[in-house]
């Protein structure tokens, strides 16, 4: 059997479909985020700190929804409604990017245009889930993801190659037309009809559901949190690219090679935590984190930072969608979404603090600091996962 077989073997019309999705909303999306932090500090003059909470305020606001989405979703036994109307705020609000003359207009739409993923994001992963065999989950969502690279590195790409070309703005106008055509394809999703007995959710609160969830998920929960509190995101990577002295568009360039690396690897990882289990693809994961931080600290070149945006791609490829598929596992049937949603949340709700954290050390006391606080996070969140079970 060739690989080209194995790979696509167990993905299914809605997994296929809401990869489509994640292409075209990333194509999109990849064309306005990593040009934000180098805008706001090349054109809107605003200092490291203002990225920090631009890009924390905007996962934290989002978050609140993400729960909630997930809880409703659940409850009503539908989840095209949310991906189709989260994925609709978000195509429309890009554009809105151009507009600003102050960093706190971009937060602003930045805010809203995550509100978006905060409504789409447990319902879509829920589908996904629904829609794959146990079997092959850890595929399925390394397939989704990897969709979701492809589409990174396409609006990178068209980033890189425009901006000398048009500028910031004009950019973050044109990628309405690509989110415009992920929101059609949604259209496209069959949804599963739930059996009734998922449905028991209808009978109890929220208050109520969020006491069902496992023991050892809620545990996965807080060890999750305190790694997210220290990922200080591929923004940080980014300004660290100015910091050392290369140019806005070296920056662009590494951010493409980093998505490239993550679309390639996220398939094989997928692969990997069906086959050794997801805890030991995490692990990993939080290691190379862990050594991407360490050398973030002594990076002064070109060649030494692109080897470490590589290693934050394969970083992100063993993680992105072995947590998604490992909160599934540990969650009862009638609670996928809700699950999910609890993560998102969790996770997005340290983003503030932990982008503020990260953007106030930068400023106040170095770049380095920030890399050593990220390091020193991920070793306490290696510690606790040893006390999760892989099931």
């Amino acid at each position: 059997m060739s690989m080209k077989i194995k790979i696509f073997e167990g993905i299914t019309r809605n997994v296929f479909i809401l990869g489509l999705v994640s292409l075209f909303t990333d194509l999109s999306s990849q064309m306005v985020f990593p040009l934000i932090p180098l805008f706001m500090v090349t054109v809107l003059g605003s200092g490291v700190y203002a990225v920090g909470i631009v890009e924390g305020a905007a996962e934290t606001t989002a978050s609140f929804l993400k729960v909630v989405s997930g809880y409703w979703s659940d409850k009503i036994g539908r989840r095209k409604p949310f991906v189709l109307f989260g994925y609709s705020i978000s195509a429309i609000t890009k554009p809105l990017f151009a507009f600003a003359n102050i960093w706190s207009f971009v937060l602003y739409i930045r805010v809203i245009e995550r509100i978006g993923k905060g409504i789409r994001s447990a319902p879509r992963d829920a589908i996904v889930a629904e829609s794959s065999d146990e079997s092959v989950r850890g595929r399925a969502y390394g397939f989704h993801r990897a969709m979701d690279g492809v589409g990174s590195v396409l609006g990178a790409a068209l980033a890189f190659l425009l901006l000398p070309i048009f500028g910031y703005r004009n950019i973050f106008m044109f990628a309405f037309l690509p989110g415009m055509v992920a929101v059609f394809i949604i259209l496209f999703i069959k949804e599963k009809k739930r059996a009734s007995e998922e449905h028991k959710i209808n009978e109890m609160s929220i208050k109520r559901t969020f006491k069902e969830l496992p023991t050892n998920l809620k545990l996965f929960l807080m060890v999750s949190v305190i790694f997210a509190l220290g990922h200080f995101g591929y923004a940080f990577l980014l300004v660290r690219v100015l910091d050392i002295g290369l140019a806005d568009q070296m920056a662009i360039l590494l951010y493409i090679i980093f998505y490239i690396i993550y679309t390639v690897c996220a398939i094989p990882f997928g692969i990997l935590s069906d086959r050794i289990g997801r805890k030991m693809v995490l692990i990993a994961g939080y290691v190379i984190f862990g050594v991407t931080s360490f050398g973030l600290i002594f990076a002064t070149n070109f060649y030494s930072i692109l080897g470490l945006f590589v290693s934050y791609g394969i970083f992100y490829a063993m993680i992105d969608g072995a947590q998604r598929a490992f909160v599934v596992d540990l969650a009862p049937k009638h609670l996928k979404a809700t699950a999910l949603g609890t993560f998102h949340t969790a996770i997005g709700l340290v983003a503030l603090p932990g982008g503020c954290i990260a953007g106030l050390l930068w400023d106040k006391i170095s770049p380095e600091t920030t890399f050593i606080y990220g390091l020193t996070l991920t070793i306490i969140s290696l510690i606790l996962f040893t006390f999760v079970k892989d099931k």
